[in-house]
């Protein structure tokens, strides 16, 4: 297991992030150039080794309610990475950038009724699309406003 002091100098590696101390020794990076509202890439590192990375967004990371991994028993390499691909997750702004790295290109969303939706990015224009079937039901910029839309409409990843 990483030191609360290696852990801290990872996070310090990341001049995009900004250190903010909270109570009990704890501390959290913050990210002011989020394209979400969600700013917080680092939460509550704690002195006894404790400490989360925001991974709300990285569909292949298994995550808790509020989108946190625990990183205890990361590795320098482990942590590093997951900072690194926070920090990518939360730049996606829509038109004219990439699907940030870890994040599908393609997902399938399910509701209650059964009906099944495919949400896809399409490099070309930068766009995220849903279908139903061969039939285009939306266009967003971002993947977070397809998913709010998606959520909003009783549909789930599947």
């Amino acid at each position: 297991m990483l030191s609360f002091e290696e852990k801290l100098a990872i996070a310090d590696s990341f001049p995009e992030l900004q250190r903010k101390d909270v109570s009990l020794g704890r501390v959290n990076y913050h990210y002011d150039q989020s394209a979400t509202d969600k700013k917080t890439v680092i939460y509550h590192f704690h002195p006894n080794g404790n400490g989360y990375v925001y991974a709300g967004e990285l569909h292949d990371i298994h995550s808790d309610d509020k989108g946190l991994v625990n990183i205890r028993e990361f590795t320098a390499e482990e942590l590093r990475s997951l900072i690194e691909r926070s920090i990518r997750s939360l730049s996606f702004s829509g038109a004219g950038t990439p699907a940030p790295t870890g994040q599908a290109k393609e997902e399938r969303w399910k509701n209650g009724k059964g009906q099944i939706l495919e949400l896809k990015f399409e490099d070309e224009d930068q766009m995220w699309y849903i279908f139903s079937g061969l039939n285009l039901d939306a266009t967003f910029d971002t993947y977070v406003e397809a998913k709010e839309y998606l959520e909003e409409e009783g549909f789930q990843r599947s």
